[in-house]
């Protein structure tokens, strides 16, 4: 199971993480000693670090700052403070993501995932199987009744995230803010043209009906 340890002084927001993150899979740690906060974090040896900025005794550019001193541990700041300045030092210091509150839990979820995904490459699942259809993440197909169809890296990243959060809606804003991570920008109208040409190569090796459009939501499987 992967770990996270949650740096947040606000007991409402720290609970209300660590129940998003626990129902998605996640073993989450806190810790209220903000005195020895790094030591702490260290010590417990987790996979990846939630940061907020605004903290008692030191702040978060304090703890990132110790944290890259002694380890590559991945770092997410998730703040209140937006500002360039705040973004750009957090990143200086060594933080691999910035996000702002109040911020998407699905968003949050899909970075926590990407980072995760970057720094420990051997975890990620070469294969995802789900109604029939197989998705195989190295070879960027999908296969189903001994037929394939070679998927786009957008293609790939749309199946990626709906399996993901497979039985749920994931809104359309979701999802680009999800697919904006990567080199290439995608708008509304990209979404819908990847869509489209996903769902025609899933028919093409006999899937049907498998990304469902819930008008005015988003787009399920």
């Amino acid at each position: 199971m992967d770990s996270v340890f949650i740096v947040e002084d606000d007991r409402k927001i720290r609970t209300e993480l660590t129940k998003l993150l626990q129902k998605y899979g996640y073993c989450c740690y806190t810790s209220d000693d903000f005195s020895h906060m790094p030591d702490v974090i260290l010590k417990q040896n987790p996979q990846l670090v939630l940061l907020d900025l605004n903290l008692p005794v030191y702040d978060g550019f304090y703890i990132c700052r110790e944290l890259r001193r002694h380890s590559k541990i991945p770092i997410i700041v998730v703040t209140s403070r937006s500002t360039d300045m705040d973004e750009l030092m957090s990143m200086n210091l060594g933080a691999d993501d910035f996000i702002t509150k109040p911020y998407n839990t699905q968003i949050l979820l899909a970075r926590i995932a990407a980072v995760m995904a970057r720094t420990y490459p051997e975890k990620a699942p070469d294969k995802i199987s789900y109604r029939g259809l197989t998705v195989n993440f190295s070879q960027s197909v999908a296969e189903a009744e001994g037929e394939k169809a070679e998927l786009t890296k957008n293609e790939l990243r749309i199946l990626s995230i709906l399996l993901r959060n497979r039985g749920r809606i994931t809104t359309r804003n979701d999802m680009m803010n999800a697919l904006w991570q990567s080199d290439e920008f995608v708008d509304d109208n990209t979404l819908t043209v990847n869509i489209n040409r996903l769902r025609k190569k899933l028919e093409s090796i006999g899937v049907h009906s498998y990304l469902i459009t819930k008008r005015g939501q988003g787009y399920m499987i």
